[in-house]
């Protein structure tokens, strides 16, 4: 009975350091955690160098907490303490902002694109046009008409049907006929393009907002392990504080090995933060230098079953998307290669208004004609055009069915990659909750405790990462931007 007594008093007291409340935490880290953890240097022992933890780099805040419990801060203008109250949406609000070369590559390719389907489509249209020449002879044209009289006697006429001066006023139209087949052919080629354009247009922003997501969890993560640093550090400091209470107060050599120990285990992660904060601001376009205090976001809901991300990634997935009007584009190759057999037939008008000549020719005049052109043999290019334009297709085909078996094997994976990580994340979220039922029994001096506290918040973020990461990657597939 005795020893059962003693175990269920050391379970308790391993719920009571292990399982702690965030909101407790929070009441005791902003005034009880101080700046600087200093080594205690024997008051018998003036010569020797105090060992200094320099653990006063501001990790900002380590509560999990509603985002209206904080101190507000308008956008991302720094606060009277100069730091910059930051959410997850915001931050990649202001990196999208902040890179808004990339999304402005994507409309300009979209638009590219899409003036080029325009240009494509205007051929169905005659094309007219317009042309004037001002002539001037240096001389008059000479004499054509010569007459022969009765005696043998020949004379010469002068006869202006060129005029030295000259104006001339030419407009023409031509309607392509037969060539409008191919026309339509190449609208359909031009379609395709910008359909792939619109697919991958917002590749790029999706892109940057997952890399802005990864520093933000990276630096949340970064900012726990080194509040748990610290508090090993304050366990070191008052496991020699009791040491030194005693009649030796030399410092040992175990002590040096212990201060120093410590202090690489604070300087690691504070490096780690440091670091993260720095490329977070470069992303969002800070100043360099700039602090954050980060408000963790709320956990991820999402309910998507793997018969909807199927059907939506065989719609909608950027790589399915380019491999279907590839597939359209070598069609339509293929139906201009059969189209070039045939004759080319156009018809022509147009009108003049010239005075070069002046006799045989009107003045003004209007005509209407048609024109045909149309090569019976080049031995063999066409048909081996035609013949090379339908191995391009069929292989397009084979590349759609493939592109699709490829895009349905990585929807199951990432739906599976989806499910474990979500699982791992609300068991990990059940464990930070637990802590709640034993917060009457957390002290927030206890640096055991609050090394606990840390390392499950940092194991939970990371969970949560994971899980993001993995639901943004299903998204991915689906085509969602």
């Amino acid at each position: 009975m005795i020893h059962y007594r003693a175990w269920c008093c050391s379970a308790a007291l391993f719920m009571a350091v292990f399982f702690i409340s965030p909101e407790a935490s929070a009441q005791g880290s902003a005034d009880n955690t101080p700046n600087a953890i200093k080594a205690l240097q024997p008051v018998a022992v003036p010569q020797s160098a105090p060992y200094k933890l320099d653990a006063g780099f501001k990790t900002n805040t380590y509560k999990l907490s509603n985002p209206g419990t904080l101190r507000a801060s308008t956008g991302l203008t720094p606060g009277p303490d100069g730091v910059v109250l930051l959410t997850l949406d915001q931050a990649q609000q202001q990196a999208a902002a902040a890179s808004s070369p990339l999304a402005l590559l994507g409309q300009l390719q979209v638009e590219a694109a899409r003036q080029h389907r325009l240009g494509v489509y205007a051929n169905y249209f005659p094309v007219l046009g317009t042309t004037y020449q001002g002539l001037h002879f240096n001389k008059h044209p000479g004499e054509v008409l010569t007459q022969q009289g009765p005696a043998g006697i020949t004379r010469q006429v002068p006869v202006r049907i060129l005029e030295k001066d000259s104006n001339i006023f030419l407009a023409t139209g031509a309607q392509p006929i037969t060539p409008l087949f191919a026309v339509n052919q190449l609208v359909k080629i031009a379609r395709a393009d910008e359909n792939i354009a619109r697919a991958k247009a917002g590749m790029p922003v999706a892109e940057t907002a997952r890399n802005v997501e990864d520093t933000f969890f990276g630096l949340l993560v970064a900012q726990r392990e080194l509040s748990s640093a610290k508090a090993e550090a304050i366990k070191i400091q008052a496991k020699w504080l009791t040491a030194s209470s005693s009649a030796d107060a030399a410092v040992s050599v175990e002590q040096e090995q212990d201060m120093i120990s410590a202090e690489k285990v604070v300087i690691g992660p504070a490096t780690k933060v440091k670091e993260l904060t720095a490329s977070l601001d470069d992303m969002l376009g800070l100043p360099d230098g700039t602090r954050l205090e980060l408000v963790a976001p709320d956990p991820l809901v999402e309910d998507i079953s793997l018969k909807e991300v199927s059907v939506t990634a065989m719609a909608a997935n950027p790589e399915v998307v380019e491999a279907e009007q590839t597939a359209k584009k070598a069609h339509a190759a293929a139906t201009i290669s059969k189209l070039q057999f045939g004759p080319t037939i156009a018809i022509l008008g147009g009108f003049t208004n010239q005075t070069l000549v002046n006799v045989v020719f009107p003045r003004s005049t209007a005509f209407i004609g048609a024109s045909a052109s149309w090569t019976p043999y080049d031995f063999g290019k066409t048909w081996h055009g035609m013949k090379e334009s339908k191995a391009n297709a069929e292989a397009a085909d084979l590349g759609v069915q493939l592109t699709k078996a490829k895009v349905a094997a990585a929807v199951k994976s990432s739906y599976l990659d989806l499910d474990r990580s979500r699982q791992l994340f609300q068991l990990a979220s059940r464990m930070v909750s637990a802590t709640k039922v034993v917060a009457a029994s957390y002290n927030p001096d206890d640096p055991d405790a609050e090394s606990a506290r840390a390392k499950m918040e940092a194991d939970m973020l990371r969970a949560e990462l994971e899980y993001r990461q993995a639901y943004a990657k299903v998204k991915a597939l689906m085509g969602a931007q």
